[in-house]
């Protein structure tokens, strides 16, 4: 009974230092993981105001996983529409293309990040003896 109640206790306790903290000192990291993740339910695409169009012109031929999974520039979105155009018989998206090619090169253009360390310079190769 005594443990119960020690229990009981140190839960209430827990809970109620718990949410004074969530109150007065929210978490820096949550909110700004918060305000850079807002992704769309339905597709999986990151949400923004061209997110409607790019849903009528791409995602009605084919799934948002091959928007996702590609990082090209603005040119080469671009590249890749005219190559859907002639070789899939993708129709001219006229006034549209704009807002289309916007949210593509916002949202999924190449990342700036570091995949390999940088070439070595000034190396002084040895000969290897093979015996």
């Amino acid at each position: 009974m005594k443990i119960l109640i020690l229990v009981s206790l140190g839960v209430c306790l827990m809970s109620n230092v718990m949410t004074k903290n969530s109150i007065n000192a929210p978490s820096k990291s949550f909110s700004i993981v918060a305000d850079t993740l807002k992704i769309d339910a339905e597709t999986g695409l990151i949400s923004d105001p061209n997110l409607l169009m790019v849903k009528a012109q791409c995602i009605s031929c084919h799934s948002s996983k091959l928007i996702i999974q590609n990082r090209f520039t603005r040119d080469g979105w671009k590249q890749k529409i005219r190559w859907m155009q002639a070789k899939h018989n993708l129709w001219d998206l006229g006034e549209t293309e704009k807002q289309v090619l916007d949210y593509l090169e916002k949202n999924y253009s190449p990342t700036v990040g570091i995949a390999r360390r940088a070439p070595l310079k000034n190396i002084k190769w040895y000969k290897l003896d093979q015996k």
